[in-house]
Formats: C-alpha cells, sequence, structure tokens
C-alpha cells in the first residue's frame, strides 16, 4: 500500500455504503482532497448508486463488496449501517485491503475479536475512530489537560433537544444498529475521552437507559435525510433514546456518561469537563451537524477559585472531518502497528455491554407497573 507523500499518486479510495454518510461527508470530502482519489462507490442499492453518479460522474460505482479489487484500491471507508460493519471490513481486510471504519467499530466483543482475527489474517491496517476528537475545541481541552494535575473526573455528556435518527428505520432497530444513543453518541465521547484514560480498562460500570421521546413524530433529526437499503421503515423502535452510566477506571478515575437522542432541552449541547488534581477544564459545544447548536463553542479552565476563558478558532461545522482525512494519511504511512484501533475498539464496546448489562438488570428487578 502507498500514499501521495510515498510515490506522489493520491490514495486510492474506495467507499463502501452510498447512504447519508458517504454522500455528506466522505465523498465531498475525498473528491475534494489531492491526497485521495475515489476508485469506486459501492453499494447493492441501485438508487444509490444513481444518486452517487449523478453527483459524481466520474467514480466507477459498483453493487457488491467482492467487487473490489485489491489491486485498485488502497484503503476502504466503510459507511455501511451498524450491523454490517464487521462482515465487511473483515472480507476487505482478508483481501488485504486497509479499512477505515467510523464509529461503532463494532456492536460486540465477539465482533472485535474478528476484526483483530482478519487484521493479521489478511496483513492488512484496519484504522477507525470518532471525528469528534478532531474538533478544534476537544483538540484545545485535551492539549490543556496536562496542567489540571492527575485527572479524578471525567463528565462527557451529549445531549440534543431532538434528534432522534431515522426513528422507525434500522437506526432504531437493536438488531441492526446495536443499540441507541449509548452506541450511536456514546462512541464518540468515549473516543474523546480515551486521551485522558489511556489504555486502563474499567473496574465498575453502573448504567440505565430510557425511551421516552424515540418514538415521538417531533423528536426526529430535522438535519440528515433518511437512508435507503435496509433503513426503510419497519415500524420496529427496541433502543434507547436516552443512556446515564458511571464508570471507575482501575487506577480510580471515575467517568459520568449522559447520551440522549432527545430530550426536554432547547438546544443540542455537548458538555465534557475534566477534573484534576490541580484544575478543571469545561468544554460546551454541539457534536455533529444539528443546526440546533450553540453558536459559539465555550471552553473554560477554573483553578483556586478563579476562572478564566481560552480562546477558540472559529472552524466551520463538519471541519472536524477534514482533519480526519488528514490524520488518515498520516496514520497510513505511520509506523503505529496493526491492533491498536481494535484494542480501542475493545475497550468501548466492552464498556458499552457493561452499561447495557447492567440496565437490563435493573429494568429486570423494577416493579412490574413501571415502563
Amino acid at each position: 500500500m502507498t500514499t501521495a507523500d510515498q510515490d506522489g499518486r493520491p490514495v486510492r479510495t474506495a467507499v463502501v455504503g452510498l447512504g447519508w454518510a458517504a454522500r455528506s461527508i466522505w465523498l465531498p470530502r475525498l473528491g475534494g482532497h489531492p491526497g485521495f482519489g475515489l476508485t469506486a462507490a459501492v453499494d447493492p442499492d441501485a438508487a444509490s448508486r444513481a444518486a452517487v453518479t449523478a453527483e459524481f460522474p466520474d467514480t466507477p460505482v459498483l453493487a457488491a463488496v467482492h467487487e473490489v479489487d485489491p489491486a485498485q484500491v488502497d484503503l476502504a471507508i466503510v459507511a455501511v449501517p451498524n450491523h454490517l460493519h464487521c462482515e465487511i471490513a473483515c472480507s476487505l481486510l482478508l483481501k488485504g485491503i486497509p479499512v477505515f471504519l467510523e464509529k461503532p467499530v463494532c456492536l460486540t466483543s465477539a465482533e472485535a475479536g474478528r476484526l483483530a482475527e482478519a487484521e493479521h489474517a489478511g496483513g492488512a491496517r484496519l484504522l477507525a475512530g470518532s471525528a469528534a476528537r478532531h474538533r478544534g475545541d476537544v483538540r484545545a481541552l485535551l492539549a490543556g489537560a496536562g496542567e489540571l494535575g492527575t485527572v479524578r473526573h471525567v463528565e462527557l455528556s451529549w445531549v440534543r433537544a431532538r434528534g432522534v435518527p431515522d426513528a422507525g428505520g434500522w437506526f432504531t432497530r437493536g438488531r441492526l444498529s446495536g443499540g441507541g444513543a449509548l452506541v450511536d453518541l456514546g462512541w464518540h465521547l468515549f473516543d474523546v475521552a480515551a486521551p485522558l484514560l489511556g489504555t486502563t480498562d474499567f473496574a465498575q460500570v453502573i448504567g440505565a437507559v430510557s425511551g421516552d421521546f424515540i418514538a415521538r413524530d417531533n423528536a426526529r433529526a430535522s438535519w440528515r435525510a433518511e437512508d435507503g437499503g435496509e433503513s426503510t421503515r419497519s415500524g420496529v423502535i427496541d433502543v434507547e433514546d436516552t443512556v446515564r452510566a458511571f464508570l471507575i477506571t482501575d487506577d480510580g478515575v471515575s467517568v459520568s456518561l449522559h447520551a440522549s437522542w432527545a430530550s426536554h432541552e432547547d438546544r443540542d449541547v455537548t458538555r465534557v469537563r475534566v477534573e484534576g488534581t490541580e484544575g478543571s477544564a469545561t468544554l460546551r459545544c454541539t457534536f455533529g451537524f444539528s443546526p440546533n447548536r450553540l453558536e459559539h463553542p465555550e471552553l473554560t479552565v477554573t483553578a483556586d477559585g478563579q476562572t478564566r476563558a481560552l480562546p477558540l478558532p472559529a472552524e466551520a461545522v463538519g471541519t472536524e472531518y477534514d482533519r480526519q482525512l488528514a490524520e488518515l494519511l498520516a496514520q497510513l504511512r505511520g509506523p503505529d502497528g496493526p491492533h491498536r484501533a481494535v484494542e480501542e475498539a475493545r475497550r468501548t464496546i466492552g464498556a458499552i455491554e457493561r452499561i447495557y448489562s447492567s440496565a437490563d438488570a435493573a429494568r429486570e428487578k423494577a416493579p412490574s407497573n413501571r415502563a
């Protein structure tokens, strides 16, 4: 596998899955980036292929992932529905094609194991990560965390006023999505916290989930078109719109997590707070593409009873994905060995599984007359 910096040729890239994420995020950015060349766009749905052909007429379209030629592809970006992430990524890795997977990387710890095996057998690297870590305000928070002393507590919160994706489609069907707000929004939050927590595991995990808003028509995300293919509405809604959890790492750092697709609030707000022995830092912003957002992100640091605001550069919504593409180039040629993405994913999905297990146990003990 070569990169543009190594031989002057752009990274030949296939996009697998042509739903909202591919058409709104990946294809426009890949088409405009000199380091990447679009080699193929893949989707079994004819309407999705036709839409891509109309917008990107020079991009070859394929109907099946087995048609992707490893001799013509240096990288595959997989943007299929959640339940297909592991299957599609493994098939490409086994062909020797490096793969980038957006969150969720996997839906179970068993799937994490399958990805690790495919990466080893195929000799190709799996890359993964949330774009949220590449936001300018998040980078500023993480860069300043070293001044806070030893980290004692991390608060992670992403609460939307209204933002249920594709209610009745695959996002709200547990078999296809793997979960609700915890898998969708919570993965971003865990990814942001990873540099603060390191490689430690969680010694204790407790959580609760609820679904008070998910079936309401006025709770749906208004900024994204519905995906095609398997997202055709079935009426099945069996995941949560809200999760609240508390976790403690092996080395004693506590983590609170709150993620909601919809709520009583009037704005979509993300909050990340880091408390250390020498001070605390709080970031208030809005992750994602929702137009119902805070106008400007705010980052403050408090120490010795004094709070000061740190300047943050203005950046357009979605800039984090531009940075993520640049990071992909670095990762493809970088010295980091294989399995790093899988190990991070294994820790995240392990925590998610334990939160769901805790929530399930609590529901089993709840009185039968409670929802």
